[in-house]
């Protein structure tokens, strides 16, 4: 097997995953709204699809959705496993915030990877990579009538920022991309798991009193 076709394995397996993850956060969410069905349905595709669509249409090309089927699919699929075990998820009172977790550092790496492929810098780059992982919860939460994550003080974006730096430095330093997404991952991961136990956050702005 040929280093492009693993390549191209790669970031697919990415972006299903990613899909996956992500549509379970936007499910779950809706259902502690009480959506129905459909309403569930359509706030996992715009968590799912959100920021890479976005991400797509700035970088001039047809947004990833559209050439495949395979991620609305995979939306439906996170539906029916949030269906099938809610029982088993409502006792994990933190298992949306694992699976925005796990979409945010797999959306993140997929819009890097992406930006690079169509010839952009590495800062146009990770910019894209914070707007592949972020703008589908942003999406989600103005459907959901809440404030967006990415706007309080709680570490979001800023994981998503940092992963993308360390993905370039890494592949600057000569890593295989492999070994550079598997670091990155685990570094957005890290990033956001630890600010939300310890409560790291970043300062708020103070208005007028």
């Amino acid at each position: 097997m040929d280093d492009q076709l693993i390549y191209s394995t790669l970031f697919n397996v990415i972006e299903f995953l990613g899909t996956f993850a992500f549509a379970i956060s936007g499910i779950r969410h809706a259902a502690a709204k009480h959506f129905d069905w459909f309403g569930g349905f359509v706030c996992g595709v715009a968590v799912a699809i959100g920021g890479g669509t976005i991400r797509d249409v700035m970088l001039g090309v047809t947004p990833f959705w559209m050439t495949s089927s395979v991620y609305l699919v995979c939306t439906v699929m996170a539906q029916m496993f949030v269906i099938v075990f809610a029982r088993y998820l409502k006792r994990l009172d933190n298992a949306w915030f694992l699976f925005d977790t796990l979409g945010l550092a797999l959306f993140t790496i997929a819009g890097l990877q992406k930006t690079i492929d169509c010839g952009h810098p590495f800062w146009v780059a990770i910019i894209m990579g914070c707007i592949t992982g972020s703008a589908g919860g942003v999406i989600r939460d103005v459907l959901l009538n809440n404030v967006p994550v990415i706007f309080q003080k709680e570490i979001y974006a800023m994981a998503s920022v940092v992963g993308g730096l360390a993905y370039w430095g890494f592949v600057t330093a000569g890593l295989n991309v492999s070994m550079a997404v598997v670091l990155s991952f685990l570094i957005i991961c890290a990033i956001r798991l630890l600010a939300v136990k310890y409560h790291i956050s970043l300062p708020i702005l103070k208005g007028e009193e």
